[in-house]
């Protein structure tokens, strides 16, 4: 019998499932339980690799029959919604891969079911475990730049994350695959969220990829504390690009600035006569045989936390409300017209 404490159950058996799934067998406090996915197979081959003991391909029966504490939503983003409210009602703690939901719909029932059935969530927003970005946001608190004045963002992916890496980009959004942690972080570094947006889109390059979906959106975001932020996600970066994200990011104070790029590091490259290659040493790396990074910290966090009884460093209200500000976005970019963002009743 096992002697860790947290019980783990994972929804979805893509890339990302086993990832978490080895993050939970590593911990000291946490197993891997379960895993469920509508491809069962799929799911039969990560369990067979990672070593879990239960699969099951409808997730209401695993939620009432193995033993979980606590689920993983790792499944395509548009599809969270139906599987937290039931794992909230199971009475079972949630993390939920970004974003919260993709409908506001999707939003409030969610945060209702978890409301109601005395559950935790917290959604995997990892950027405020990447090292840099909590750097700057340490200076930040701790008034260094002064009063936080106004921001720029750029988080980008190369075509390959689009074309090959999600079989579903076409039912998806850059927004919702990146600007959601863009989105996220900005709120988290002015220490407000966002009040009203304005955004242009453009599309054409990865339709002519066989890709139905939006390449680019330049978005300026107003905070309800005076600030104000450019926000730029794409992908369409070139696939040559030695790092899958380009990301630069500049918070300007009163009193400072910091400037961040971490699309590119200096720390190892390697060299042939075909190519050179950036190993990701910094958001997912595996140390002998364990996942490292900050990518993965963040699903180790949720496990502390829970065991802890600490607060989430991200709450279920900050991922609500980042999803809500980018269903805004969407509009805004469709309508070519600032559009005010619509919390409803959430908490502030």
């Amino acid at each position: 019998m096992s002697t860790k404490s947290l019980k783990m159950a994972i929804v979805g058996a893509g890339i990302w499932g086993e990832n978490h799934a080895k993050i939970y067998n590593s911990h000291p406090f946490a197993d891997t339980v379960a895993i469920c996915d509508m491809n069962r197979p799929k799911a039969e081959q990560i369990a067979q690799r990672v070593g879990i003991p239960q699969v099951y391909d409808d997730y209401e029966k695993m939620f009432a029959q193995c033993g979980c504490d606590a689920v993983a939503i790792v499944t395509p983003d548009f599809a969270h919604g139906d599987v937290a409210v039931a794992a909230a009602r199971a009475g079972k703690h949630i993390l939920i891969e970004k974003p919260l939901a993709t409908t506001r719909e999707d939003v409030f029932n969610i945060v209702r079911a978890v409301e109601e059935n005395g559950v935790r969530a917290m959604v995997d927003l990892h950027n405020r475990w990447s090292p840099p970005f909590n750097s700057a946001y340490q200076a930040v608190q701790s008034g260094q730049l002064g009063q936080v004045y106004s921001g720029y963002f750029r988080l980008n992916d190369v075509k390959w994350v689009a074309t090959d890496m999600l079989s579903w980009a076409a039912k998806s959004s850059i927004l919702w695959f990146l600007g959601s942690h863009s989105i996220d972080t900005l709120s988290w570094m002015m220490g407000s969220k966002v009040t009203r947006v304005y955004s242009v889109s453009r599309a054409g390059v990865l339709q002519g990829m066989g890709v139905d979906t939006v390449d680019e959106y330049l978005t300026t975001l107003e905070f309800e504390n005076g600030c104000v932020a450019q926000m730029e996600n794409g992908w369409i970066t070139p696939n040559a690009n030695p790092c899958v994200n380009d990301i630069k990011c500049n918070i300007l104070g009163t009193k400072g600035m910091i400037a961040i790029d971490a699309s590119n590091h200096n720390m190892i490259q390697m060299y042939t006569d075909d190519k050179v290659t950036v190993p990701d040493v910094i958001v997912q790396d595996s140390i002998f045989g364990n996942p490292k990074g900050f990518a993965f910290e963040s699903i180790r966090g949720f496990v502390d936390c829970v065991l802890s009884g600490q607060e989430f460093p991200v709450t279920l209200y900050d991922a609500a409300r980042a999803s809500l500000a980018l269903l805004a976005v969407m509009e805004s970019a469709k309508t070519r017209q600032p559009v005010l963002v619509d919390y409803g009743d959430l908490p502030v």
